[in-house]
């Protein structure tokens, strides 16, 4: 699990993440409750086999999830460095990936959503991605 420390030092270092703290902190705000919306939705949307509260506890918090994700998306850095990074198992990482198929709604609910397709996009994709991972 990541430390505090550890979780301030990704998030302050734009080059880890490719986003500014502020931009961090924002995808956060928006998307977090979004998120806890859809997990929470998923697990009731299936009989239960414990009670509630029983089974394996969420290793990274959603946090963590993010910036595995960004980090992911930034670097293509594999689930087994993610896994050594964040202090989790290769298991745990693959599954808290955010992708493929939650960016798909994130980007379509997320109140940033009337930001995609706007003038500038490709150029934030450029500097989020990286130039030479574009092409």
């Amino acid at each position: 699990m990541v430390g505090n420390g550890s979780r301030a030092a990704i998030i302050s270092d734009r080059r880890i993440t490719g986003l500014s703290a502020d931009v961090i902190v924002e995808l956060v705000a928006e998307v977090g409750p979004l998120w806890h919306e859809r997990h929470q939705a998923r697990l009731e949307s299936r009989p239960r086999k414990r009670a509630v509260g029983a089974g394996a506890k969420h290793r990274l918090v959603f946090i963590d999830r993010l910036l595995a994700t960004l980090v992911h998306l930034r670097h293509g850095a594999t689930h087994d460095v993610l896994a050594c990074w964040f202090g989790v198992d290769r298991s745990t990482i693959t599954r808290a990936s955010m992708l493929p198929e939650e960016p798909r709604w994130l980007v379509g609910e997320a109140p940033f959503s009337s930001f995609i397709g706007s003038p500038g996009c490709a150029d934030e994709a450029l500097s989020f991605f990286g130039a030479d991972a574009l092409g």
